[in-house]
């Protein structure tokens, strides 16, 4: 990196940072820092004091105070990096928000983020969100090493190898908990419902998973053996990602042929359980593969602004039977989907109470390979409900498993071939 474009994106990381605030009166000062690499000739980081515009009465003066005195006075001056005092600094002023979906990303977090909806990635396999200023797990991905090693929907992280995770966003989390594939670490696990905790080893392996699969059921139970049930497509939709929609058209036209076919399948089940989201539209795109017209879901904008948004093409499955699983790892965009479907009276919901996230991010790629995801809106469910830290009640409530049995999926294909 040149010393003109290091120092451009440093002043772009500090306007960021400065922006609408005023009260100090300080010049302009220059920040030496050496290279670690004794090769890499020692660059010259130029930050700004200029003040910002006079339209806020904020006294920033203590910045720059503790700054100075942990340049003149900390005792490991190594780890005096002005970028990272920057990018800390930023993090700490969104923070402050008390808000767990805004965040700053640093470059490394904001392509681990990326990764993640692209689906490839090395850690072990599990969706983390914030709830009551914990770190949770929504959802283990199926057969990936978190759900082997026990970690289930709702657990609370408590450490990593042995770090408390309190006052933690969850891309600090996730940044923690991964690593090189088979690598190992350590998490201090709270199941829910438990009052004790317990530790466990997990070891970090190429996570690489679809976000759409396709196959037909049959039933298992006694009495479709002895009736000769119909069979049921299942579709399992794990998250809304970058391939999402592509992967989904792929197995709507199997379930198009097996609707056609003989014997052919009598419903749909859509899996929802352990979605933790993705993208808005592809919400509103796949609803729209069940719902002939309407609103799929409503928002409430920063500016005040309202938007709906309608079924926005023409369905293929708009008259076969459908229920749609959820459980409390279904969030946000999933919840979208499922509560679209239910309001529209188009499915019946089986599981538990979803996670409840009733926000949208915008997610916004800074000038040096960083992010920032700004809360934005909230989106609410057609029928004017506001879901958010409540989640959707299924209509037939099923608790998840704990033996070997999908007693959530027996009782889908129950409901369908009854």
């Amino acid at each position: 990196m040149t010393l003109e474009k290091f120092r451009r994106l440093v002043i772009t990381a500090c306007l960021i940072l400065f922006a609408g605030y005023v009260g100090f009166r300080f010049g302009q000062k220059k920040i030496i820092t050496v290279s670690q690499d004794a090769s890499v000739p020692s660059p010259i980081v130029t930050v700004s004091r200029t003040s910002p515009p006079a339209n806020r009465e904020v006294d920033f003066s203590i910045f720059w105070d503790v700054w100075d005195r942990l340049e003149q006075r900390y005792l490991d001056k190594k780890a005096l990096d002005p970028q990272k005092m920057v990018y800390g600094a930023v993090s700490g002023m969104v923070a402050s928000l008390a808000d767990p979906y805004t965040v700053f990303l640093p470059p490394k977090d904001n392509a681990g983020f990326k990764d993640d909806l692209n689906g490839s990635f090395e850690g072990i396999g599990a969706q983390l969100g914030s709830k009551d200023d914990k770190i949770i797990v929504i959802a283990p991905l199926k057969g990936q090493p978190a759900e082997k090693m026990g970690i289930r929907p709702g657990d609370w992280i408590i450490k990593v190898n042995g770090e408390d995770t309190a006052g933690w966003t969850v891309p600090q989390a996730v940044t923690k908990i991964r690593g090189p594939n088979l690598t190992k670490v350590t998490l201090t696990i709270m199941h829910e419902n438990s009052q004790t905790a317990v530790e466990i080893e997990v070891t970090r392996e190429k996570i690489t998973i679809k976000s759409v699969e396709y196959e037909v059921k049959q039933s298992t139970s006694e009495t479709c053996k002895l009736r000769n049930c119909p069979n049921v497509g299942y579709i399992k939709l794990s998250r809304f990602g970058d391939a999402t929609n592509t992967e989904w058209n792929q197995s709507i036209n199997e379930v198009k042929s097996n609707i056609r076919s003989s014997p052919k399948i009598s419903g749909i089940i859509l899996d929802l359980r352990n979605n933790s989201g993705g993208y808005f539209q592809s919400a509103i795109y796949v609803a729209s593969e069940f719902i002939r017209s309407g609103v799929v879901v409503l928002q409430e904008n920063s500016d005040g602004t309202k938007e709906t948004f309608n079924v926005n093409r023409q369905g293929n499955l708009l008259d076969i039977p459908l229920v749609v699983l959820i459980n409390k790892g279904s969030a946000s965009a999933s919840e979208i989907v499922a509560g679209a479907l239910k309001d529209h009276k188009r499915a019946v919901l089986i599981g538990e109470t979803s996670f409840g996230k009733g926000t949208v991010q915008s997610p916004e790629d800074l000038p040096d390979k960083s992010g920032i995801h700004i809360t934005t809106a909230r989106w609410i469910l057609p029928s004017g409900e506001w879901i958010h830290g409540k989640g959707i009640k299924p209509d037939t409530e099923v608790k998840t498993s704990t033996g070997s049995a999908d007693l959530q999926l027996e009782k889908a294909i129950e409901e369908l071939t009854k």
